[in-house]
């Protein structure tokens, strides 16, 4: 069997396999990311496996270079990619975007052990954005509004993507300092 026929069988095993599965995102027909863990877990990392043409005779690519993954030291990042690799190794020629996935997501916690959230106090999910309007009629009119230096503008500039949008979750470390200590 052609490594093309490989390839097109395991396609269509994952799609019927990952199907409805949020955390599995197929980025091209040779490419595909998965979150391990949930949504909002501190320890939660992005795994992206992309095939090479003569893919399963030759490793695949695995990379942890997704935006979601920039809270993750690159110590972790590369302990977890040589771990990866081990596997990669034992299962050369056959099939394994789905049993790497499934090894990353066994092995999450121990793959994770050394890794200490930049915030580990709150969740994600639990940060407001400090942008909410406040539609009440406020009685202290002069609230003190931060001003950015031009500075800082341009930083945040550079942050943006092409789009001129920020990336998700750019302004959540502000939001924890202005949060205050947690009790």
């Amino acid at each position: 069997m052609s490594a093309n026929e490989d390839q097109e069988m395991e396609l269509e095993a994952l799609r019927s396999i990952y199907e409805g599965d949020e955390s599995f995102r197929e980025l091209s027909p040779v490419s595909f990311q998965y979150r391990i863990g949930e949504n909002g877990d501190p320890k939660a990392f992005l795994i992206e496996i992309s095939w090479t043409e003569t893919y399963p005779q030759t490793p695949p690519i695995i990379s942890m270079n997704a935006f979601f993954n920039n809270t993750i030291s690159s110590a972790v990042k590369q302990s977890i990619l040589a771990k990866l690799q081990e596997a990669v190794e034992v299962n050369l020629g056959t099939a394994m975007t789905y049993t790497l996935f499934e090894y990353a997501k066994d092995n999450k916690e121990q793959f994770m052990e050394n890794h200490n959230p930049v915030n580990s106090t709150t969740s994600i999910s639990n940060i407001i954005s400090i942008e909410t309007p406040n539609t009440a009629p406020s009685s202290k009119k002069k609230d003190k509004k931060e001003q950015l230096s031009k500075a800082q503008k341009r930083k945040l500039a550079d942050k943006t993507d092409h789009k001129g949008e920020l990336p998700r979750g750019w302004n959540w470390v502000d939001v924890v300092k202005h949060a205050g200590p947690l009790h």
